[in-house]
């Protein structure tokens, strides 16, 4: 199979959503940022995928912060864009494949990072402010399924911490125009990281009126989806996203969590150049 092939091309824009984080999901938080990822190899019996551009539109339902209630509706462009080693896309950012085969793929890039708005979370507690991150990641293809672990550190804003992200993977070529694919996927995130977005300081406490809560580092959530891709023509697919995030660490215990377990949904359309 050719590389410009409609099965290989379909590969490359379904995984605009075939796997988990973080969402915008770049440090792997699906609950907060959708789990959009950017170009990848077919299977591994298959080429590599080659240079493309593909943008869209779509939207994100999803709880307004991680462990809320209450639900927001977030527009959200869909992007995948890959030109040799450089990639632009939601689950790695913006940055470069240093090894890049049928098997593995290793790459850096820039990501946004976790954040919230004052009006999303009790009243006193305060906004957490839009970041970015440096990530890196490994990627192994196997047996039709893919491995991947990441890590990020949050150089500017958002909470300074450090996020680590794994997940699996096992895309389902149904036919030349339709994928689906089932996941699973885990975050772990550092002291520094935890204790900013879901502790409590005394003076977050004074204005709050909720106790004072501090967390250290662990495993934050647990989350399985489902995506699926169709292939409208040539140059246009749809895709949808569906799935189920946990919180599973002790930061499950803070005065600002309303639910531990919520779904998320996201909907998407887009264009192949």
């Amino acid at each position: 199979m050719t590389p410009n092939s409609p099965k290989a091309r379909a590969r490359l824009i379904a995984t605009l959503v075939l796997l988990p984080f973080a969402c915008l999901h770049g440090i792997a938080h699906a609950q907060s940022e959708p789990p959009i990822q950017g170009p990848n190899d077919g299977p591994p019996d298959e080429p590599d995928g080659g240079d493309h551009i593909a943008i869209g539109v779509g939207g994100a339902y999803m709880p307004a912060y991680i462990g809320s209630d209450e639900y927001r509706f977030q527009p959200l462009p869909a992007i995948d864009i890959k030109q040799g080693r450089f990639f632009v896309n939601f689950q790695d950012g913006i940055g470069a494949n240093l090894i890049d085969t049928e098997t593995i793929t290793i790459g850096a890039g820039v990501v946004m990072a976790d954040s919230y708005r004052a009006k999303d979370v009790p009243a006193g507690i305060g906004k957490l402010n839009f970041g970015a991150g440096a990530r890196g990641f490994v990627k192994l293809r196997q047996a039709g399924f893919e491995a991947e672990i990441g890590g990020t550190q949050i150089f500017a804003g958002s909470t300074k911490g450090f996020v680590a992200d794994a997940s699996l993977s096992y895309p389902i070529f149904v036919n030349q125009r339709l994928i689906v694919a089932p996941s699973i996927g885990t975050t772990w995130g550092n002291r520094k990281h935890n204790n900013r977005y879901w502790g409590i300081s005394e003076q977050q406490s004074l204005d709050s009126g909720l106790p004072q809560f501090s967390v250290g580092s662990g495993f934050i959530d647990a989350k399985a989806e489902i995506n699926a891709m169709y292939r409208v023509t040539d140059r246009v697919s749809l895709g949808v996203s569906g799935g189920l995030t946990t919180l599973v660490g002790d930061m499950k215990d803070s005065p600002i969590i309303k639910s531990k377990t919520r779904p998320f949904g996201i909907l998407f359309a887009s264009y192949e150049f």
